[in-house]
């Protein structure tokens, strides 16, 4: 399991320098919400307290790590759970390929649920993995590695389609995931990795089964590029290169996926900088707002510095709510756009 731990320092070393943000845009600065002037609310009074698994959330946002070695994937979960555990906000990890195949808990432990307490955990595995042999026993060991309340899915065919040695193979696979959704004991959560999911697709995935999607549209971080950027060759660089901005856009792919979904839980990611792309993506039809590549140099940093960028993203969110006259959230999901 050293390749792919050293496959994911490479891909946090590449996300943390930058190289990784793609040049497609999300869309969302194009939803611009109609300024009330007279708010008639007091700012300390807006409500942003959800639920999410049947737990009470602090505020919409999810946060999802991503996963390096076990040293650095410790240190940066350790910072993430302590953080969303004070704020009440639940933490999806990366994916747990490398702890389920090379023994250990690869820096993914159950110290994460004593750390977020009641608060919503999520377990990760690759979709691909379900035609390499991973089922249900895998799955459920992601699960109680950390008791976490739901799996996660992560669908990442481009970055497979372009990884040298990556996994090629999908056919089948949207049966093993409505077999799995069936037979596991707690929610299926099905994300994209920054190329967004369509109507269809989302559609196809609640049918199976799934409770939850991520949308993880473009405009942030482009796994493409990543793998470009750690290409060994200049002939696997220039076929990733060119599909840096692929994708649908974040604010695309939250808008279909209500659409075609409209009684799924849908959490809106890819490109989220702030609490006003929070706001923004609510207003499209998200239930959650998620952040990834925006809090992993705060993670990297430690738990303070996690603390005090997602408080500042609550406020920005806070504030949104006020300049448009809403008392709480589904009041924002129904704020008057321009």
């Amino acid at each position: 399991m050293t390749g792919i731990a050293d496959r994911k320092d490479q891909h946090l070393d590449v996300v943390l320098s930058g190289r990784g943000q793609g040049p497609a845009a999300t869309g969302l600065d194009a939803v611009r919400f109609r300024h009330v002037a007279l708010p008639e609310i007091a700012l300390g009074d807006v409500d942003l307290s959800t639920t999410f698994l049947g737990r009470r959330l602090g505020a919409p946002l999810l946060v999802s790590a991503m996963t390096g070695g076990p040293a650095r994937a410790c240190a940066i979960n350790r910072a993430l759970a302590a953080a969303c555990g004070r704020l009440r906000l639940p933490l999806a990890v990366g994916s747990q390929r490398v702890a389920l195949e090379g023994g250990g808990d690869g820096g993914l432990g159950r110290d994460l649920r004593r750390a977020l307490g009641d608060v919503p955990l999520l377990a990760n595995l690759g979709a691909a993995q379900l035609n390499l042999g991973y089922g249900l026993a895998e799955a459920r060991r992601a699960v109680d590695m950390i008791e976490a309340d739901a799996l996660v899915l992560h669908l990442n065919p481009l970055q497979e389609a372009v990884q040298e040695g990556g996994d090629g193979d999908w056919r089948g696979l949207l049966g093993r995931i409505g077999s799995l959704a069936r037979a596991l004991p707690v929610p299926l959560v099905a994300k994209e990795v920054g190329a967004g999911l369509s109507g269809p697709v989302a559609r196809r995935l609640v049918d199976a089964g799934v409770a939850v999607l991520d949308v993880a549209g473009a405009g942030g971080t482009s796994w493409a590029l990543v793998e470009a950027e750690r290409a060994r060759s200049p002939r696997a660089a220039a076929v990733a290169r060119a599909f840096a901005g692929w994708g649908i856009p974040t604010a695309q792919a939250i808008a279909e996926v209500r659409r075609a979904c409209p009684g799924a839980v849908v959490i809106g990611s890819g490109g989220i900088r702030d609490g006003l792309d929070a706001a923004r993506a609510l207003r499209l039809g998200a239930d959650l707002a998620g952040q990834a590549a925006g809090v992993l140099a705060a993670a990297a940093e430690g738990e303070e510095a996690v603390t005090e960028a997602l408080e500042v993203a609550i406020a920005q969110l806070r504030v949104a709510c006020f300049c448009t006259g809403s008392p709480d959230l589904a009041a924002l999901k129904a704020a008057e756009l321009l």
